[in-house]
């Protein structure tokens, strides 16, 4: 049924993917109205310092757009700001009639900022980078007198920004989870078209009969596909320029989902080792790819046997809708699972061996990628409660309604 105009507009306020898609629009609407309700709370409490609340909200949702990263930058906000308030405190206390000794107060302060600052780079990273801050605009103040009052207030404020920017993050949620699942998935789609058309770019033209001495095994084989294939041999001809344009989006992706990775293993359970393999996986199966992506123009022009064109064809197909399952389970708590990528054995094809150096290259290729595929689809499958508990109770009760009313069986006990 087709979605309302209602639903296409409310769609980024309710659906897990449809925020991945608008994410961008999404975070500036969230930072804007964070930063407009930390202005009405300094209206309404008159709190000194209150722009503490406003840069704060800032500092917290700025350049973070997912919950993971928030809560852990709300949390190193206040603990550094806590730390260098009470660390500031303490040093007023010691300034307090040093007389002839304030050089030996104004080193051990030299002394601390150097060791905060050690910490900050081995350890402690942004907690220790505010735990300095705080501390310096305390000992640094010139009103001695009403400096105490002063850095409490601050670190009210802090504390007030800190929950006007994690509320925002509750009602407008962009989890890092959903978000490596979506990132994952739009590559898997986007690697399947993109081997489709490299399938399509050396399969197209390529067939000639077969030249070498007939192999000894008798083979006979069926297309299931009902292909047909022209038996022109053709000259060298360049990939289409939209092959590499879409190899470079994915790889952009590639790197996205890099910054989901810690946040993800927080909120889902999968262990590092996992999520890692999985990443790497990921990597490999585009640089596959790629390679077939880089031996296609040659081979446009290599002939190839029909036995061997009906196994080029039956992996297009069957490698192509592997990516494509991925993808869609990925998106979608569905009743699909994952499964096996291809019933395809080579050793049933004897007449590879026969091929043209260059042929047997991009089989040899084309067997990695679907080792790649199947190494990670095995992976997903074995973490798949995990990643999609991670996902949030709302958004699983609202897929499991919505597998039931299309008739669909889940899982999902909630």
């Amino acid at each position: 049924m087709k979605p309302t105009i209602w639903q296409r507009v409310t769609a980024p306020l309710v659906e897990p993917y449809a925020r991945y898609q608008h994410a961008d629009v999404l975070h500036a609407i969230r930072l804007g109205t964070a930063v407009l309700i930390a202005l009405i709370l300094n209206e309404f409490t008159r709190l000194p310092h209150g722009e503490w609340t406003t840069i704060t909200v800032f500092v917290i949702l700025g350049l973070l757009q997912y919950q993971g990263a928030i809560y852990t930058k709300a949390k190193e906000r206040v603990l550094g700001t806590l730390l260098g308030v009470a660390v500031g405190l303490v040093f007023l206390w010691l300034s307090q009639d040093m007389g002839a000794w304030l050089w030996l107060y104004y080193m051990l302060i030299g002394i601390i900022s150097g060791i905060i600052g050690y910490v900050a780079v081995k350890q402690l990273g942004y907690i220790g980078l505010l735990t300095g801050i705080t501390m310096l605009m305390i000992v640094s103040s010139p009103d001695q007198s009403n400096i105490t009052q002063d850095g409490m207030f601050r670190a009210v404020n802090i504390l007030i920004g800190t929950l006007v920017a994690v509320a925002a993050t509750l009602v407008l949620p962009l989890k890092s989870t959903l978000m490596w699942r979506f990132l994952l998935a739009t590559n898997l789609e986007a690697c399947s078209d993109l081997y489709a058309g490299v399938g399509d770019h050396v399969g197209a033209d390529t067939l000639v009969h077969q030249t070498f001495e007939p192999i000894t095994t008798s083979i006979t084989k069926t297309d299931p596909l009902n292909l047909t294939y022209s038996a022109n041999k053709v000259v060298d001809i360049p990939v289409d320029d939209t092959l590499p344009k879409a190899l470079k989006a994915i790889n952009k992706r590639l790197l996205a989902v890099r910054p989901h990775m810690a946040a993800t293993m927080s909120e889902s359970g999968i262990d590092k080792k996992t999520i890692e393999t999985i990443q790497r996986t990921h990597r490999n199966i585009i640089g596959t790819i790629d390679l077939l992506l880089t031996a296609a123009p040659r081979l446009a022009s290599i002939e190839i046997d029909e036995d061997n064109h009906i196994l080029l064809k039956h992996y297009q197909h069957e490698l192509t809708h592997a990516m494509q399952n991925i993808a869609a389970v990925l998106r979608s708590p569905s009743d699909e699972s994952f499964r096996a990528i291809t019933r395809i054995e080579v050793s049933e094809y004897p007449s590879v061996q026969h091929l043209a150096f260059e042929w047997q290259g991009y089989f040899w290729l084309t067997q990695t990628l679907q080792i790649q595929l199947q190494r990670l689809s095995d992976l997903l499958e074995k973490t798949n409660a995990q990643w999609f508990a991670a996902s949030g109770l709302r958004y699983q009760r609202r897929e499991k309604r919505r597998i039931e009313a299309h008739g669909g069986e889940t899982d999902l006990h909630l």
